[in-house]
């Protein structure tokens, strides 16, 4: 019965809070070993020493995500701010 004394309802928004961190801490590995320019896993490229592929590392830079948001306000609910800090709108 030692297992029932950690498995309670009241742990699982924890649990899922520490599985989301996971989650997103796996995806940016594979992210960076899979498409980052300075990241050589297999032994031809690491033997290619430095390159300066600025458009590769661009592209790893300006990723879906980021050109996703560059044009989006910079708040979480723009609506409720503008609500209550424009004098107009009231």
């Amino acid at each position: 019965m030692a297992g029932s004394r950690w498995i309670k309802p009241e742990v699982y928004p924890l649990f899922a809070a520490v599985g989301a961190v996971v989650g997103i801490c796996a995806m940016q590995l594979v992210r960076n070993i899979s498409t980052n320019p300075e990241v050589r896993v297999n032994k031809e490229n690491r033997l290619a020493g430095v390159l300066d592929n600025h458009a590769e590392g661009e592209a790893y830079a300006e990723h879906r995500f980021r050109k996703f948001v560059r044009n989006k306000p910079r708040q979480v609910m723009p609506s409720v701010n503008n609500f209550f800090s424009d004098p107009q709108l009231k």
